[in-house]
């Protein structure tokens, strides 16, 4: 019988250790923002099982080292609390594995089992070695003894299971993360391997923390995605800000697949293996990210793949197979780093500027060219985000441009369209098509529509004062202004503060297809008109045209658009169906207005299809506001 009281082969030194580590782990754990998902939850119970560990690790041996006044059977309590607490973590290891590693049906819950045995069947052991004196236990002189002493059995077992799983379900695993947990674990072996040596068990709990350490820093505060072995946008910019200080030349790869863009969706099965595929074997030393739920990047030294150019085609070679068999749309775009851009987050915003410039499925290499053109969009981006924070309804980089609108029945101009322009320091005179989609994109939009209406606003009462004859003046609104919660509310404000009456001036709004937007138009029409604003629907004809919803909201004007004009002016029967239908708007009490208007052919060809209002180059391009009443009559002064 193998007597075990050595005061000599434990120090508290590795369980307090353990016990500040775990400390740092809460400190860590309370700054860094770490989702609360399941598998952060068994995490900290692993600490949690290991912090008990210590802390009875220290009583246990205080107390073997004086059993002369301490109760055998706390000793017993103790050692198996110990035991248990250290062992707990290890089935709680394994219980973590479930989601990354994909376990399913029988495989989950056969392990589970292995699991519940080793932890239950060693126990039990553990306290009948005690009970029947074939194990650990204390002699009636106070003394300590250890005949059989399972705990490396238990501790290989656990061990055991762990790498085997991670080695079975490799393919599921980003190599790097599975080699960094056999690594992981093979150092604690070893360790625990030396203590037996030494006669010493003072860090036989620290042993069972390493594997923590390996969790907390790949799969939590390090965000290494366990099955892509994908990292943060954090990290990304942490590489790009490196690679710029050593001036090293990198690769970026980046892929979009915007139906995977939704929070909660994955990329495919099919789509993660390829990717893990060109990451491991077609590229040195590449790293991925994981920009967005739609988007990945992957960045490689330039230096490390000198044949990187070979690489990519496979890529594109792999995603056009993929794409011809299970049919995800995809975007592919390939740059490198340069000089001219510094900041990472520019990296990102020059790769969407692309993207939206190439169709599905197809790939792009960006040039100096794309940048030049990216760096001026960006400062579009950032004039009209100036613009929208600082909410000047007057701000002097949005311009009015006008286009006078002929009334037929008058015989003279008395309306006019209020069209937007911006005119920036670095880029002089911006116009619509270019920068409108970029307001939309971002949400500033409506801030620019309040400028014009403001602007708008100004100018007819200024002209108005002067006496000129002007019925009104429209404005354009877009379904994005609709949608404001205080759409009404701005713009009878803007009307009122310019002590403008309401009906000269005008709305136009394009028909919308999605219900709810319908609803939204219909009911802040009806509110607006009660006003007196009138209300244009505007380019009627280029798309969806639903009668029944027209009939529904209260439109004074039809804006027939140009492309009406061109064929009816090619095609006989295009020419019929138009009249017809601006005949039924005109017997329905609804004025029509033709755009587009070029010559003296289209004004003639739109008079006789029931006209009351032409609008186009025939008359005036679009002037500045400030030059509309050299087209508008003054009133006669009252004599």
């Amino acid at each position: 019988m193998a007597s075990i009281h050595n005061a000599t082969s434990y120090t508290p030194v590795g369980d307090i250790l353990v016990m500040a580590l775990v400390c740092v782990f809460a400190v860590l754990i309370r700054t860094a923002y770490i989702k609360p998902n399941r598998e952060f939850r068994i995490f900290k119970a692993v600490l949690g099982c290991l912090t008990f560990a210590a802390t009875t690790n220290i009583f246990y041996n205080v107390a073997l080292v004086n059993l002369d006044t301490v109760p055998a059977s706390s000793v017993y309590i103790l050692r198996i609390l110990y035991h248990l607490f250290l062992f707990g973590s290890l089935t709680l290891y394994i219980l973590y594995m479930d989601k990354p590693l994909q376990f399913t049906g029988i495989s989950k819950k056969r392990y589970y089992l292995h699991a519940l045995i080793g932890l239950v069947g060693f126990a039990l052991i553990d306290i009948f070695g005690s009970v029947f004196k074939f194990g650990f236990y204390i002699d009636e002189n106070k003394t300590p003894h250890s005949d059989l002493n399972i705990f490396p059995l238990e501790y290989v077992y656990f061990v055991f299971i762990i790498i085997y799983l991670i080695i079975k379900y490799r393919d599921r695993v980003y190599r790097p993360i599975g080699v960094a947990f056999i690594a992981t674990s093979a150092i604690s072996v070893f360790v625990m391997y030396l203590q037996g040596i030494y006669h010493q068990h003072s860090f036989t709990t620290a042993t069972f923390l390493f594997p923590a350490f390996t969790v907390l820093f790949l799969l939590h505060s390090n965000p290494y995605d366990i099955e892509m072995g994908t990292l943060r946008i954090d990290s990304f910019e942490a590489a790009i800000n490196q690679a710029s200080k050593k001036k090293a030349n990198m690769l970026i790869i980046s892929l979009f697949m915007h139906e995977f863009e939704d929070v909660g969706r994955k990329y495919p099965k099919e789509v993660r293996d390829s990717i893990r595929k060109y990451v491991a074997d077609f590229f040195r030393g590449a790293t991925v990210f994981q920009i967005s739920g739609g988007r990945m990047i992957l960045i490689a030294d330039i230096s490390s793949n000198p044949k990187y150019e070979d690489s990519i085609q496979k890529i594109f070679g792999i995603f056009k197979e993929q794409y011809y068999i299970y049919r995800y749309d995809y975007k592919l775009v390939v740059a490198k780093t340069t000089e001219l851009i510094r900041n990472p987050d520019d990296y990102i915003k020059l790769i969407q500027y692309v993207e939206s410039r190439i169709l599905e499925d197809e790939t792009l290499f960006v040039n100096d060219d794309d940048i030049d053109k990216y760096y001026s969009h960006k400062y579009i981006v950032d004039q009209l985000a100036d613009i929208n924070e600082k909410k000047d309804l007057f701000d002097e980089r949005v311009l009015v441009f006008c286009q006078p609108v002929y009334n037929l029945r008058t015989q003279k101009f008395d309306t006019a369209e209020a069209l937007m322009r911006l005119k920036l320091e670095q880029t002089g005179m911006v116009f619509p098509d270019i920068f409108i989609p970029i307001a939309e994109n971002h949400n500033y939009i409506h801030q620019l529509s309040l400028v014009i209406l403001a602007k708008t606003c100004r100018e007819v009462k200024r002209m108005l004062d002067e006496g000129y004859d002007i019925a009104r003046v429209s404005v354009n609104f877009s379904i994005l202004d609709v949608r404001e919660p205080l759409f009404c509310e701005n713009v009878k404000k803007i009307v009122q503060q310019c002590k403008l009456p309401f009906d000269k001036i005008a709305i136009e709004i394009t028909e919308s297809q999605n219900e709810s937007d319908f609803n939204v138009i219909k009911e802040k029409i009806f509110e607006l008109k009660k006003s007196g604003i009138t209300f244009y629907l505007d380019d009627f004809g280029t798309g969806y045209s639903n009668f029944e919803r027209i009939m529904e909201l209260p439109f004074d004007i039809i804006k027939f658009d140009r492309s009406l004009v061109i064929a009816s002016g090619n095609n006989a029967k295009s020419e019929t169906m138009v009249t017809y239908l601006a005949h039924m708007f005109t017997d329905m009490n609804y004025s029509v207005l033709y755009e587009g208007i070029e010559n003296e052919k289209d004004e003639n060809l739109c008079a006789s299809m029931y006209a009351r209002y032409l609008q186009g180059y025939k008359y005036s391009k679009p002037i500045p506001i400030e030059q509309l009443s050299d087209f508008f009559e003054k009133r006669h002064a009252e004599g």
